[in-house]
């Protein structure tokens, strides 16, 4: 059997397998449950919705940018998004 593990990578052992299967089996109290975040991402950047805006540049730029946004302990979204606020207020 392949290794298994959570989404965290805890791995699962064939113990704790059984557990959950037992669990699974006895059923679930759902008003429990927490809902999940809907949708895949991040948490929006302010109230509401956060618009994703997607494209594609040059490699050389992308690695530009990446080592610019690696250097200043930034996320390369982070850098992106102050460039463009930057331009539209230029």
């Amino acid at each position: 059997m392949a290794d298994l593990k959570t989404q965290t990578g805890t791995k699962l052992t064939k113990k704790r397998l059984k557990q959950l299967t037992e669990e699974a089996e006895r059923g679930y109290d759902l008003s429990l449950a927490k809902p999940e975040r809907v949708g895949p991402g991040r948490p929006s950047l302010a109230e509401g919705e956060s618009p994703r805006i997607s494209y594609r540049v040059p490699s050389s730029l992308f690695e530009a940018a990446a080592a610019r946004a690696t250097a200043e302990g930034r996320t390369l979204s982070e850098l992106a998004r102050e460039a463009l606020q930057r331009y539209l207020t230029g």
